[in-house]
C-alpha cells in the first residue's frame, strides 16, 4: 500500500472547509455595538446633577438619601433641604438651581410627586440659619 501524499494546497482547502466562518460572529458584534450606542451618544448630565456633584457630593454620600431618618419626606421638604444646605454652604443658588438639584435628587433617589415644576420657589419662612447655628444632634448610641 502506498501512502497518500497530500499537497499543501489540498491541506489548506481541507482546513478552510473545517474552520467555521467568522462572518456571522463579526455581524453579531457589529449589531450589538450598534444597539449599545457609542459613548459620544450618552446623555449629558442635567444642571442639577452637575451642581450636586460639584458642590454636595463631598459631604453627602448616597447613604445620606437612603437612611431611615432622612429629613426629606416629600417634594416640598426635599426642596427645603436643598435650599437649607446650599445656604449653609454659601452657594447663593438661584431658585431655579434649587429646583434642578431637587429634581435630580428626586429622580435618582426619592421618587416624590412634585407639587410644582415651574422652576421658582417661594420661601416657606426665614432661613433656618437666620437665628444662628443650631446644636448638632448626637447620634443614638447603644
Amino acid at each position: 500500500m502506498r501512502p497518500t501524499r497530500i499537497s499543501p494546497d489540498d491541506h489548506r482547502s481541507r482546513i478552510r472547509r473545517r474552520a467555521p466562518s467568522r462572518a456571522p460572529l463579526a455581524a453579531v458584534v457589529l449589531i450589538v455595538a450598534a444597539l449599545q450606542g457609542s459613548p459620544a451618544q450618552a446623555q449629558a448630565p442635567s444642571r442639577g446633577e452637575l451642581l450636586y456633584n460639584t458642590n454636595c457630593i463631598a459631604c453627602h454620600s448616597t447613604q445620606m438619601h437612603w437612611r431611615s431618618r432622612r429629613l426629606a419626606t416629600d417634594w416640598t421638604s426635599l426642596q427645603e433641604q436643598v435650599r437649607r444646605w446650599q445656604q449653609a454652604a454659601s452657594l447663593d443658588w438661584r431658585d431655579e438651581d434649587i429646583v434642578e438639584v431637587a429634581r435630580f435628587l428626586n429622580e435618582r433617589y426619592y421618587g416624590f410627586t412634585p407639587t410644582t415644576t415651574s422652576g421658582s420657589l417661594s420661601a416657606s419662612g426665614p432661613s433656618p440659619f437666620a437665628a444662628g447655628p443650631r446644636p448638632v444632634a448626637q447620634p443614638d448610641r447603644p
